[in-house]
């Protein structure tokens, strides 16, 4: 079996968030910059609360079938619920997209290595 490399990303907004959890926020953006945004294991959250209350997290994940991109974006968004309630971040609109790599298309450079 192929090894298949996902990457899913689960966008929201933060819901209802007091004025202690903005600033705890607003504390923590540099970390959370979209400019160091980065697929990874454990996901990676960026926002720009000056902009929007908008958030997205960043997930890779793998799996060998093509069905395995529906658990893979079932753990992110389990994930990403996880960290927001962990902290009391209240959430709406939260929802997933995900790409199998594997489908991907190649890029120009790819392509032609590729020949």
């Amino acid at each position: 079996m192929t090894n298949r490399t996902f990457r899913v990303m689960v966008r929201g907004v933060f819901d209802g968030l007091t004025d202690e959890q903005r600033a705890e926020l607003l504390a923590e953006a540099p970390r959370h910059d979209v400019l160091h945004a980065a697929f990874t294991r454990e996901g990676h959250l960026s926002y720009d609360l000056t902009a929007r209350a908008a958030f997205t997290f960043r997930f890779l994940d793998e799996g060998e079938e093509e069905e395995d991109i529906l658990l893979a974006t079932e753990r992110a968004e389990e994930a990403a619920r996880a960290w927001l309630e962990e902290r009391g971040y209240g959430c709406k609109n939260l929802r997933s997209q995900a790409e199998d790599l594997s489908q991907a298309p190649l890029g120009k450079r790819q392509r032609r290595a590729a020949r």
